[in-house]
């Protein structure tokens, strides 16, 4: 049996936590032109002027976050060189919170003090939002809610209420500005127009980073995390590259060459190389497979285990009709009434769009028509691993 016992080893890592999402940089790199819209959209808060509201959009992983945050930070420094200036600033996450209601009592509660916070339930949303009003004027000064994925609450009434709080009437002694940040680039087209002409006053798009930026990313990063000299030239720019393949999302660029280094202290090397970032890149694709899966909607994950059934049993490439039958009677077992046809092919086609399957189209001319053939291109393990709460239940 081997010896299992832990030893301290930083011949790659100095930081290993600035490699980490919530590590905010001094400064931001790739982000010129997002932080010179965004800084000038805040530039009333310094001036003591009534805050602008603010929407930020952009796909995962591109910055707005991190902008938001180091923005912040920087404006609540120069906020206190601003004597009749008192700046209140509150982030609030809506991942897992659904509703106007269930925010609005996250908010209050980020106001109060411990002894004095409500349930989640039990009050009219009207007095939630008193509650709310009431302890916004009590701050005073100026406060700047931040709304992080907000497209993930399922109605426009907070929105609606924060946004047009000061022409209603709703505060008095606050200036208040809301701060939107959404992953859904559609989100704000689907508002109420009253919601989206308040909520929306200065927007700015954040645009995928391209390898250039990310090279930049990386490098900040490096510089903190990694002891000198320990990459190998080329491990930056194959970081930067396959980042930019993958939608542009720096999070994963970071999670790779997080990876890679795990990957070299491993292995015992004292130099992380491209040979590094292969390995690494092989596990983080598997990791994001599964997770990918894992959040995937149920009847999503129905089909793809009846694609999975299918390629066991060697009968993969397959046609779409042959996945159908397949997912009907998995459904059938799960005791869940199957979706229809239509909808078991839109769910192909978006395991197809995340890489999870492939779909091959066949045209057999005018006689023949045209069908398509899927399989996975994904590992069986990670397809399991992925439906593994599926299959529990099965």
């Amino acid at each position: 049996m081997g010896d299992f016992s832990f030893t301290p080893n930083d011949a790659i890592f100095e930081n290993r936590e600035a490699l980490l999402e919530e590590w905010t940089p001094d400064s931001l790199v790739g982000r010129d032109k997002e932080l010179t819209r965004y800084h000038a959209a805040l530039q009333p808060v310094i001036n003591n002027e009534t805050p602008s509201n603010v929407f930020l959009y952009g796909k995962s992983g591109v910055g707005k976050t991190a902008a938001t945050r180091y923005l912040l930070r920087t404006l609540e420094r120069d906020a206190t060189d601003v004597p009749e200036l008192e700046l209140t600033t509150i982030e609030v996450n809506c991942d897992g919170l659904n509703t106007s209601y269930q925010v609005a009592v996250k908010l209050v509660n980020e106001l109060r003090e411990p002894g004095r916070q409500i349930s989640n339930k039990g009050y009219p949303q009207a007095s939630v939002y008193e509650f709310l009003f009431d302890e916004l004027d009590a701050y005073g000064g100026t406060v700047l809610i931040v709304l992080d994925e907000v497209d993930h609450i399922g109605d426009d009434s907070l929105l609606y209420k924060l946004s047009r709080a000061r022409s209603n009437g709703d505060i008095s002694e606050a200036k208040l500005g809301v701060i939107g940040i959404s992953n859904d680039l559609d989100f704000r087209t689907q508002l109420f127009s009253k919601v989206q002409s308040s909520l929306c006053e200065k927007e700015v798009s954040f645009s995928a980073y391209d390898a250039d930026e990310l090279r930049l990313v990386l490098e900040q990063r490096e510089r903190v995390a990694f002891q000198d000299t320990v990459l190998e030239d080329g491990v930056i720019a194959m970081c930067a590259a396959y980042g930019a393949k993958d939608s542009g999302d720096a999070r994963k660029a970071l999670d790779l060459l997080l990876e890679a280094g795990d990957v070299a202290r491993e292995g015992g090397s004292d130099v992380v190389t491209e040979t590094h970032v292969q390995e690494a890149r092989e596990r983080v694709q598997t990791d994001q497979v599964v997770e990918g899966i894992q959040n995937y909607s149920q009847h999503g994950k129905l089909v793809l285990y009846a694609l999975t059934r299918l390629h066991e049993r060697g009968d993969t490439p397959v046609r779409t009709r042959e996945v159908v039958e397949t997912y009907r009677s998995v459904a059938h077992s799960e005791g869940v009434s199957p979706v229809s046809e239509r909808s078991v092919r839109d769910y192909l086609g978006e395991l197809a769009q995340l890489g999870i399957t492939g779909v091959t189209e066949h045209n057999r001319g005018k006689d023949g028509g045209k069908y398509n053939e899927h399989q996975l291109e994904q590992s069986v393990s990670a397809v399991r691993s992925g439906l593994s709460t599926l299959l529990e239940s099965a």
